[in-house]
């Protein structure tokens, strides 16, 4: 675990616009935070600077709740963290140990979600939020993963069973989403659908299994 935020980092994290993000401080105020992945700089001008999801969640802690780790990468939501690093992690299905479920963990989709559709709206050019942006490109089952969650979907547990599993495919932009039933299926194909992926349902020829294969659209 990382240091907790300073008393003037926290001041300046809950300072930010509650709608944007953004930040006001020196410029040593924060750099010291995008170090520490609790903020980004936009990379056009003029260059603000705003929270990044773990950001969002330092904001949004309880005040006795401990702080959380910040992430190393200063401009994504940390999606890619094995449970019980301290880091956010979106279920993809499976984990042998997967997150303890109950009202903090609904908390912190929710912040994540909303730090991803922010990225979105700062990092594509025309600043939309209805399509993934860059970063979910990169990370693919993690980014499907945390809009399914993030939609009330249910994981499958560590024996496989019972919800969703998210995985890599052999195609480089594409993931493979997995469920119990076809209504489940079917459910976890619209609600990627809806947010920005292009989602089809398929059947593979050795065991006649259906899945969603799924890819960011572009457009």
């Amino acid at each position: 675990m990382t240091r907790p935020p300073t008393a003037a980092q926290r001041r300046l994290i809950e300072a930010a616009d509650p709608e944007t993000g953004r930040l006001k401080g020196t410029e040593a105020q924060l750099t010291a935070l995008v170090k520490r992945g609790l903020a980004f700089r936009h990379p056009r001008p003029p260059h603000d600077h705003f929270l990044t999801p773990a950001g969002h969640r330092v904001r949004e802690a309880e005040p006795d709740a401990p702080p959380e780790q910040s992430a190393p990468q200063a401009n994504a939501p940390q999606a890619n963290a094995p449970a019980g690093t301290g880091v956010f992690a979106a279920r993809v299905g499976g984990e042998a140990v997967p997150p303890a479920e109950g009202p903090a963990r609904t908390r912190e989709v929710r912040s994540a979600w909303q730090g991803m559709l922010e990225l979105r709206r700062m990092t594509n050019t025309d600043g939309s939020t209805d399509r993934p942006c860059g970063w979910e490109r990169t990370h693919l089952v993690r980014a499907a993963a945390l809009a399914l969650e993030a939609a009330g979907h249910r994981p499958a547990g560590a024996d496989g069973e019972g919800g969703y599993r998210v995985r890599e495919t052999p195609q480089p932009d594409a993931v493979a989403v997995h469920a119990p039933d076809a209504t489940a299926l079917r459910a976890c194909a619209d609600t990627l659908e809806a947010a920005g992926w292009q989602a089809g349902e398929y059947t593979e020829p050795r065991t006649r299994t259906r899945y969603v294969l799924a890819s960011p659209r572009r457009v």
